[in-house]
């Protein structure tokens, strides 16, 4: 008795083979040569013909190969972006205007998660190089060497990071910083902490610097408290570091550890604002959603996003794309500030 073919179609194991210029060359009688060319160098054929044959490639479901395209022209059309930490909320609209400006210049996004992990973020990156034609580095924990290394090899960007010799978008942080401690002042505070985020964080490391020069400069005593992670867990659980303190207000590296402080404050019955203040930074999506509203610092996110995969694909394109971008953050004023 003969035994079903192994490749039919009832098959549960089987696939239907991709179609190919070959396939789309019968359907519409002309050589494949003239189907790669219609495909990968629109504007050779008289139009009648180019539309025919990509009509034809959609009728066979022809889907063009990034990696293949990539031989003659060294373009894959792809762009990589890594992230320290994707599940944070801070990064969400950064990435949709990465991948709008992507979308928009016809090259696909490939995003990846370093997971806080500066060894997993350098293999990743080394990973990418071959098959992207640049990549965006955000809030990258490597230091300046390796990602300066990173540069030398394929086209990249550094967001929420300053790299010497390599293009940047960082957001301006003493606009905003410089509002939030104005409006604590004028309330009468003058004991204030920074509750700290990684210490491989470039961006924590301006954000305080920043802030110290500031309070500083209009005598208010400030310190800094180290907290276990840029979570809301990491803001919780420096809620006795900060009430041992004895501070009046707090501004958090970011707004997760803000609500996290926030929501262990409120368990142990400390009024926010009436005992203490409580500043978040990046005004993620859902920072007005509890009582109190979280103040905050807010940074462009989507704008940097946006401005990142700009410079990348001039760079890419060979212009001139060295010089750093700063845009400006600004100060949102809502429940959890009230005199000290």
């Amino acid at each position: 008795m003969d035994q079903p073919d192994s490749a039919a179609p009832h098959d549960t194991g089987y696939r239907k083979a991709p179609a190919t210029i070959y396939d789309i060359a019968r359907v519409t009688g002309v050589s494949p040569s003239t189907v790669s060319r219609a495909l990968n160098k629109p504007g050779r054929l008289n139009q009648a013909t180019e539309r025919r044959i990509r009509e034809a490639a959609e009728e066979v479901g022809y889907r063009t190969n990034p990696m293949a395209r990539a031989l003659p022209t060294g373009r894959t059309g792809t762009l990589g972006l890594i992230v320290s930490d994707i599940t944070n909320p801070v990064y969400f609209d950064l990435l949709r205007g990465a991948e709008h400006i992507a979308s928009d210049a016809g090259s696909t996004m490939i995003f990846a998660d370093a997971q806080e992990s500066a060894a997993l973020e350098l293999a990743t990156a080394e990973r990418l190089q071959t098959s992207v034609d640049g990549l965006l580095l955000v809030a990258s924990r490597l230091d300046d060497r390796q990602i300066q290394d990173l540069s030398s090899v394929k086209p990249l960007v550094a967001v929420n990071r300053r790299v010497p010799g390599v293009p940047a978008v960082v957001p301006d942080v003493r606009p905003g910083i410089t509002e939030a401690l104005d409006r604590l002042r004028a309330l009468g505070h003058r004991r204030i902490a920074y509750l700290a985020g990684p210490p491989s964080s470039w961006m924590n490391s301006l954000r305080w610097q920043v802030l110290f020069e500031t309070a500083v400069a209009w005598d208010m005593s400030i310190v800094e408290i180290a907290s276990t992670a840029p979570t809301r867990e990491g803001g919780a659980e420096a809620f006795p570091r900060v009430r041992a303190a004895g501070v009046t207000a707090v501004l958090a590296y970011n707004d997760l550890i803000a609500l996290g402080l926030l929501r262990e404050c409120r368990e142990h019955g400390i009024d926010v604002p009436g005992r203490l203040s409580i500043i978040g930074f990046d005004d993620i999506f859902g920072a007005d959603l509890p009582t109190p509203s979280l103040s905050t610092v807010r940074s462009p996110l989507s704008d940097i996003g946006e401005k990142a995969v700009r410079r990348l694909i001039t760079a890419i394109d060979g212009g001139d794309a060295d010089a750093d971008a700063e845009l400006s953050t600004e100060f949102i004023s809502r429940e959890s500030v009230g005199p000290a």
